[in-house]
């Protein structure tokens, strides 16, 4: 009986880890009391405004790694709406710099959907950054991916991804 039992929680270890990838190693040793900024993320994928959602989680998890980072202020009307992301992105710097921030935690979102089928599994693809916020200089880059279970949301898929990405960055 208990050979059965490690052989299935042995097999649903094996299914659970075949659904997740990520790269990269783990990161430099950051100082957590140092000032910590987020800027805009990019959206690679189908989903409108999955760099917003994808901020928010981030915002929650860092606070929940001890940071406490500011957060770039979004406007979704006027010329900024318009603006392709790498303007956005060094508006964003701008911003960080006038702030005096330090690091600035940046990225993309690769896949943020609902597959298609009868089960419709969440997959999420997200790509982290930590930038100096002085010069814009990469000091650390990770990307992680996970499809979820039929019953699991794309927020909570997408929370899991960055949490692992960001326990992957080392803290001081």
């Amino acid at each position: 009986m208990h050979v059965i039992r490690n052989m299935s929680l042995a097999l649903t270890v094996l299914l659970v880890a075949g659904c997740a990838s990520f790269t990269g190693e783990s990161g430099p040793n950051l100082p957590r009391t140092a000032k910590w900024g987020i800027v805009p993320m990019v959206n690679y994928s189908q989903t409108p405004q999955a760099g917003e959602r994808s901020e928010q989680i981030l915002l929650s998890v860092l606070s929940s790694h001890g940071l406490h980072p500011r957060v770039y202020p979004v406007s979704t009307q006027g010329e900024q709406a318009l603006m392709d992301d790498n303007e956005r992105l060094a508006g964003a710097l701008d911003w960080a710099r006038a702030q005096k921030l330090d690091y600035v935690v940046s990225g993309s979102v690769e896949e943020w959907q609902y597959k298609n089928g009868l089960d419709g599994e969440p997959a999420v693809g997200i790509s982290l950054r930590v930038l100096q916020a002085s010069n814009g200089q990469v000091l650390w880059s990770k990307s992680g991916a996970r499809a979820g279970w039929s019953r699991e949301s794309l927020a909570g898929t997408a929370q899991q991804v960055l949490d692992k990405l960001v326990g992957a960055l080392g803290f001081e």
